[in-house]
């Protein structure tokens, strides 16, 4: 595994692959690399010739008061992670290298990025979309792979990627959890005992959710209110909603499409985000619709 920290030598190291018609697999992340990093970076060394992985803590999706200067760090953790999931090049770039003096030029991702996370996190996806468009620019992947946990990033990644007709195919994978359960998350690390066994209550409630949905329930009120029955045992819940998977537009009476069921919530000091995806089958709504873990 190559290790490099700048532009142009990730650009001289990947061209000659790209010349020799190699497939290039994409991961970018933020670090303190966790078993869900891990799936993502084996899903791309199956199904491409070369994977990039990044790390880049990005100050422009943080906001004034959030964790920027204490998200956790582990580069050597991070590093063995990737060579045991045979990521082929690991892309280190400093802040100036990315932003450098003078950078005024962002992308606005819309709509999509309004409802949800973007309700209590002002800018984020601002800054999530400026940086993932460079990251692309600057790896030119054929693939990129991103966690469910993160949906709406994927939505608003997928979407910017087809409004800028950016020739990359973004890959959803399905969230990996805990054997309890806990959705695999970096900020995990904040967590001490007894916050690490409340929030247990997230993925409680979805799962109890997706269970109901899965032995029938198809009103959207009421599969809200089993998610949320868990939620007691945390400190705040920010929203919890049933939305549509390709508009984020929140699902009113019967779930007739697919749909996610999205949470974040406060444990301690720690925010956490959680989804489950809820997808009909064709009795359900009469149409052909595929089952999906992925997402949008």
């Amino acid at each position: 595994m190559r290790v490099v920290r700048t532009i142009a030598d990730l650009r001289a190291l990947l061209r000659p692959l790209r010349e020799e018609g190699k497939r290039i697999g994409f991961v970018p992340t933020m670090g303190y690399l966790h078993e869900g990093h891990g799936a993502l970076i084996r899903q791309s060394a199956a199904r491409c010739d070369a994977t990039v992985v990044s790390i880049f803590v990005n100050p422009t999706q943080f906001g004034p008061s959030e964790d920027l200067a204490n998200y956790p760090r582990d580069l050597e953790r991070d590093q063995n992670l990737c060579l045991e999931a045979e990521a082929t090049v690991l892309f280190l770039p400093e802040v100036a290298e990315i932003y450098p003096t003078g950078f005024q030029t962002h992308v606005e991702p819309g709509r999509l990025a309004d409802p949800l996370c973007g309700r209590f996190r002002p800018g984020h996806f601002r800054g999530v979309a400026t940086v993932v468009a460079k990251l692309f620019n600057i790896v030119q992947p054929d693939l990129a792979f991103f966690g469910q946990k993160d949906f709406q990033q994927t939505v608003v990644i997928r979407r910017m990627a087809r409004d800028l007709n950016l020739p990359v195919d973004v890959v959803v994978v399905p969230t990996i959890r805990e054997a309890d359960g806990l959705a695999l998350s970096s900020r995990n690390a904040y967590l001490d005992e007894d916050a690490r066994r409340r929030a247990l209550r997230l993925s409680e409630g979805l799962l109890a959710a997706r269970a109901a949905f899965d032995e029938g329930e198809r009103e959207a009120a009421k599969l809200v209110e089993i998610a949320r029955g868990p939620l007691a045992g945390v400190d705040s819940v920010q929203y919890l909603e049933l939305v549509d998977t390709q508009n984020l537009e929140p699902i009113q009476g019967k779930v007739d499409r697919a749909s996610a069921l999205c949470v974040a919530a406060y444990v301690g000091s720690t925010r956490l985000i959680d989804n489950v995806i809820l997808a009909p089958l064709p009795a359900d709504v009469g149409i052909s619709v595929v089952r999906s873990t992925q997402g949008a």
